[in-house]
């Protein structure tokens, strides 16, 4: 279905209110009542063990799947009355091959002005020159770039982020981290980012979550100033903090220990999930 253009925001985002939700398969409980609340223009990022409902939530909040229990609310309204506002990324930028970049930018947009906002889209993301291209031209991450463009046009309130990044090399997960932040600073969108990487949760987000077994075991405020710094103390201290709960430690590494430690959670990092 085509659509026309969204009016510029006023507001700086979509409040997420998550109260008593559960989702079920058959007899398996994906989520166990879960409650959260996001305010408007909140970064926050959800990490766990595969399996853990990490996905599922964000589906739930897409409008992908059905709750079995609970409500979803944007503010005080049903989240449904905010379909319109919400943007999804995937791990693949999902982009059509017979397209050209521009075109699957302004995908299903109609008017005369799509194709200038397709533009200014692009340019918010550094690929204006190659808006004329096949998707086939371009790398992974500049895929993922144009797939970020796509969302931005639509002015989106609520960004969900779907392991968006995982599929990238070091180098260009770290400029499209980045980027996002940057975009989210400009824009003010509230932003759900699902991701395996504890590491670029704590970099990226205000609040990170980690889901175990279907029910929220960790809510950690990053408080942190922007631009933060990668490799400070206290950023790894959190990341330690999330890690050492998903290994399940109590107690913390004596320090004549922090290498064999710093190892083990670099394997951690590269092997869960």
């Amino acid at each position: 279905m085509s659509q026309t253009l969204s009016p510029a925001r006023l507001n700086t985002g979509t409040p997420v209110g998550v109260n008593g939700v559960s989702k079920q398969y058959g007899s398996r409980t994906i989520l166990n009542k879960i409650d959260l609340h996001i305010p408007s223009g909140q970064f926050v990022a959800v990490v766990g063990r595969s399996g853990c409902g990490k996905s599922t939530l964000l589906r739930l909040l897409a409008g992908l799947e059905q709750s079995s229990s609970g409500e979803l609310l944007a503010g005080n309204a049903p989240l449904q009355s905010a379909r319109d506002d919400t943007r999804l990324m995937f791990q693949d930028a999902r982009l059509l091959p017979w397209k050209k970049v521009i075109d699957n930018v302004g995908l299903g947009l109609r008017g005369r002005e799509w194709r200038s906002a397709a533009m200014d889209a692009l340019t918010a993301v550094g690929l204006a020159d190659r808006a004329n291209e096949w998707p086939a031209a371009l790398s992974g991450g500049q895929k993922q770039r144009v797939a970020l463009a796509r969302a931005l046009i639509h002015r989106p309130g609520l960004l969900l982020l779907d392991e968006p990044l995982g599929a990238l090399d070091a180098l260009t997960r770290i400029e499209m981290q980045g980027l996002i932040e940057s975009l989210w600073q400009q824009h003010h969108f509230t932003v759900l980012l699902v991701t395996h990487d504890v590491s670029e949760a704590v970099v990226m987000a205000d609040r990170v979550l980690l889901i175990e077994e279907g029910e929220i075991g960790l809510d950690l405020l990053v408080d942190l100033p922007r631009p933060r710094r990668r490799g400070s103390a206290r950023l790894a201290e959190l990341e330690a903090e999330v890690l050492d709960r998903v290994m399940q430690r109590t107690e913390r590494p004596q320090p004549v220990r922090y290498a064999q430690q710093r190892l083990k959670r670099e394997r951690l990092r590269r092997s869960l999930f």
